[in-house]
């Protein structure tokens, strides 16, 4: 047998592991993490906007044969009229679960006092959103990247958007700010500067200005010495860090792909979507495909056609553990919701019983331990957060609450 002091020296060994485990890898904060992110240009965006895209996702399923015809032509046709039920009623209450109003590449290089007065405007329609009761679950900002040209834009561009917004009240909450084109960790630890020293202009909590960062450049991905820089932007974050976005096109053109083959499946998108998952894996840090720029907006057989490829990759990212993706057009909308909630009422009737058996301790086809449970869990709170399946159905076939779900999803074990 060991001795006390035997037991000690493993503590002591082992400590900076555990501090490690500790502090960077604590696991989902429970945060609700939203199945789509939205981006409009910021000259384009007012208090209704969010409305008027689920109103326009709406026009055009009509527009072509209706929700009968889209359903029928993409999920399984014993859930379609559930999936179309779903669907159009997100369209109608909640169309946009995540908006980002854009400065970059969607908004373009525009002179100084032409972005100020479009930042301004922006930050005024987002608290008139809130106080109408429009505003989506979470908002935020894409400001430019802080290479050298566009450095002080960018800085600027945040700060006049908070000071605005301030002007109204408090921010939002979960406001989040997009920074792109990340190169470097070295662009973290400044853009989390930025944030510290713009909390403390403006008598915020600290810690409350948080920012995503954008995956489309390879020396984030490949570092010069041959690491993976993505786990060193989020040590740079310093807790700040609240996901990571995988930009499609733009990391496609930087590697070579030709424009034609650029997509969310080309195999090198789908390494650094792994290298990407790899780095946030117990963080907390939430992780997020990029977009397709094929859109809905032709004739009916480009329509269907678009439609079918969107919702093929929405599935194919869920498959894979990523669980958001970005949406360009309103055309999006409707398969973004087809798509996930199909994905997830497929399987509900497994994963229900599988978690059934596994706390009634009763033996079955699959040997589940907490492991699996947590991913079972996981799998029904996400299910449940995104309207996918209702809290009745769920306690019907699990005996279990959301509460008690999210609780075994983080820990593997009821308490």
């Amino acid at each position: 047998m060991l001795s006390p002091a035997d037991l000690d020296a493993l503590d002591v060994l082992l400590a900076p592991t555990d501090r490690l485990l500790a502090e960077r890898y604590p696991g989902d904060d429970g945060r609700r993490q939203p199945v789509h992110t939205v981006y409009v240009p910021a000259d384009r965006f007012h208090a209704g906007t969010a409305r008027a895209w689920g109103d326009e996702a709406a026009r055009l399923v009509t527009e072509h044969d209706g929700w009968a015809r889209l359903a029928g032509d993409l999920v399984r046709p014993d859930l379609a009229d559930d999936l179309a039920r779903r669907a159009a009623a997100k369209l109608a209450t909640d169309p946009v679960e995540d908006l980002r109003i854009d400065l970059e590449d969607g908004y373009g290089l525009r002179d100084d006092d032409t972005e100020d007065a479009d930042v301004v405007a922006a930050a005024h329609e987002v608290a008139r959103a809130a106080a109408d009761g429009l505003l989506p679950r979470s908002v935020g900002l894409r400001v430019k990247c802080l290479e050298a040209p566009l450095r002080r834009r960018s800085v600027r561009t945040l700060g006049l958007f908070l000071t605005t917004l301030l002007e109204h009240g408090p921010l939002p909450t979960g406001l989040v700010t997009t920074l792109p084109k990340v190169s470097t960790a070295a662009q973290v630890e400044a853009m989390r500067q930025v944030c510290e020293r713009l909390e403390t202009a403006l008598g915020l909590a600290a810690g409350v200005l948080r920012f995503e960062v954008q995956v489309e450049t390879p020396p984030v991905v490949l570092g010069a010495d041959g690491r993976v820089p993505l786990t060193d932007c989020l040590t740079a974050g310093q807790g700040r860090v609240t996901s990571l976005h995988y930009g499609t096109y733009d990391y496609s053109a930087s590697i070579g792909v030709a424009a034609g083959d650029q997509s969310l499946e080309h195999p090198a998108a789908d390494l650094a979507k792994g290298l990407m998952q790899l780095a946030v894996a117990g963080t907390g840090v939430h992780l997020s495909d990029g977009s397709t720029n094929v859109v809905p907006t032709g004739d009916a057989d480009q329509a269907r056609a678009a439609w079918a490829l969107h919702h093929r990759l929405v599935r194919r990212s869920l498959s894979r553990g990523i669980y958001q993706g970005w949406d360009l057009h309103p055309g999006h909308l409707p398969t973004r919701y087809l798509a996930t909630f199909g994905y997830y009422r497929e399987g509900l009737d497994a994963a229900a019983t599988r978690l059934s058996a596994y706390l009634q301790k009763v033996e079955g086809d699959v040997m589940d331990e907490p492991a699996t449970a947590k991913a079972l869990s996981g799998f029904v709170v996400r299910a449940l957060r995104c309207g996918a399946v209702d809290p009745d159905e769920v306690d019907a076939r699990t005996g279990l609450g959301p509460d008690q779900l999210d609780t075994l999803a983080r820990t593997g074990a009821l308490r």
